[in-house]
């Protein structure tokens, strides 16, 4: 790809951020719209699950396709074919009769996400070489998921009074029309200097082992043994056969050498580990604001606010530091508060107290605001940029596999608190292992910044990159002489 002038980056980055806009919008809103939609939909607890866990994990699983197939077929083609199948799907969402078509239209909606962040992630990457201004870039392109954060509860809650639950899937509608048009006149078309073949099997067992897991703990409280078994059996099944499978391809859908990187394999458990607690604390939040406390969506929007605030503020300043000092201190100031936030809610029932529910949320929001960027500038950097899609597609992955997990563990847990009795009599003491669980993401997220942003776990991705650089050039040698 031609080097561009620094306008035309920063337009082609703000035309990526659209895309990562409706995709994050999308689910902030979902959530303050959630009690709305289980009384309409007359939906239980899992079938809230399901509206949120079926977006993020069809999303999971094809985000690794989407990646490897962006570099193989042109990343401006995928980008622009994902806003037009998001933004189809956002129109069957609001038109949806029952709860089950709503679920299917999200999966429709998620196979266009699916093409929108890992491959504009590719496209920022491409864009912008320069390590520190790259940094920068990802900066921004946290900071974006704060406005989401900060917009969406109250945006959300506004539309979700007025007009009804419906309407907020009409916002992706008018920022997808334009950021299409803007793809097909501003951003550059690139790809890979060698085609990836396809990993049929590879993508199979992906989605066994993402929806076999998903399925079996969210219906673990309510089905019986020899329904959830299988289902666990089919996860660790698939879970083998891709540790077995594709280490033995030339072009697997999943590089597995990409983790002898410490940085690397760091970044992707702290994704899951992060955004598992942000699915979760939101989950909970939602239900607690709007069930126990009684609010409407709109005020309990305005009572999200002092997490999304933080988020919004911290999310470009994270993306300075990791510029400027490296992943450490954000990862370590992400993985402190976090837990800090959680053992309120979970010791000392922070949501019982206005002052310490507001605090619990505004350390949250520092936390989440500090873990963005560290973990998507960890998974690019270093890797070969032929490769750009595939591992800034592994780390999109672990984000959505970390929100489908939270969602479903804390699910499961609320509902085998709950059992039958009422929101407002049980909530509290129900909710409290959910809690503990974001806790345990929270101590994840601050010893593995600490482990794995070191001087031995920089020489890891070293040796890593060297041998990813040397083995593209050997196999771009023989496809040469062939």
């Amino acid at each position: 790809m031609p080097e561009l002038s620094h306008r035309r980056r920063l337009l082609v980055l703000a035309i990526c951020c659209m895309s990562l806009l409706i995709v994050s919008l999308d689910n902030t809103v979902l959530n303050v719209a959630l009690p709305s939609m289980q009384r309409e939909l007359h939906a239980s607890t899992s079938g809230l699950q399901w509206t949120i866990d079926a977006y993020t994990l069809v999303l999971a699983s094809l985000l690794m396709l989407a990646g490897s197939t962006a570099d193989r077929v042109g990343r401006k083609r995928v980008f622009m074919t994902g806003l037009v199948v998001f933004a189809l799907g956002s129109l069957l969402c609001s038109l949806a009769p029952d709860l089950e078509l709503l679920v299917v239209f999200r999966m429709v909606q998620a196979v266009g996400g699916s093409m929108l962040n890992p491959v504009a992630m590719s496209i920022i990457t491409n864009t912008f070489t320069d390590p520190r201004e790259r940094a920068r870039a990802i900066g921004v392109w946290g900071a974006v998921v704060g406005i989401s954060m900060a917009a969406g509860p109250l945006v959300g809650g506004l539309l979700v009074e007025s007009v009804g639950w419906r309407s907020i899937f009409w916002l992706n509608l008018p920022v997808a029309l334009a950021a299409i048009l803007l793809t097909l006149r501003y951003v550059p078309e690139s790809r890979a200097p060698r085609a990836r073949r396809p990993d049929p099997v590879g993508q199979v067992l992906v989605i066994a082992l993402f929806g076999a897991l998903t399925y079996a703990i969210i219906e673990a409280p309510d089905a019986s043994a020899a329904v959830v078994v299988p289902f666990g059996v089919v996860a660790l099944a698939a879970l083998l056969g891709l540790l077995w499978y594709e280490p033995r391809r030339a072009e697997p859908l999943i590089d597995l050498r990409f983790f002898r990187s410490a940085p690397f394999s760091g970044a992707t458990v702290i994704a899951v580990s992060g955004f598992a607690a942000l699915g979760g604390f939101l989950f909970l939040s939602t239900l607690y604001l709007q069930n126990v406390r009684g609010l409407d969506a709109l005020h309990a929007g305005l009572w999200m606010l002092p997490m999304a605030a933080p988020t919004f503020l911290c999310a470009p300043l994270s993306g300075r530091l990791v510029g400027t000092r490296g992943p450490r201190l954000p990862l370590l100031i992400a993985g402190a508060a976090m837990t800090v936030s959680a053992v309120l809610f979970a010791a000392f029932e922070a949501e019982t107290s206005d002052l310490t529910l507001v605090l619990g949320y505004v350390l949250f929001g520092i936390g989440f605001g500090f873990v963005n960027a560290p973990i998507t500038n960890t998974a690019v950097s270093g890797m070969p940029r032929a490769q750009a899609g595939v591992a800034a597609a592994v780390a999109s992955t672990s984000r959505q596999l970390g929100s489908t997990l939270g969602v479903a563990v804390v699910g499961a847990l609320l509902v085998s608190g709950i059992g039958s009795s009422s929101y407002r009599d049980t909530f509290v003491a129900a909710a409290r292992p959910g809690w503990w669980v974001l806790v345990a993401c929270g101590v994840l997220v601050l010893v593995l910044g600490a482990l794995t942003s070191g001087p031995w776990a920089r020489r890891t991705a070293e040796r890593t990159a060297d041998r990813l650089q040397e083995d593209e050039v050997r196999q771009t040698a023989g496809v040469g002489s062939a």
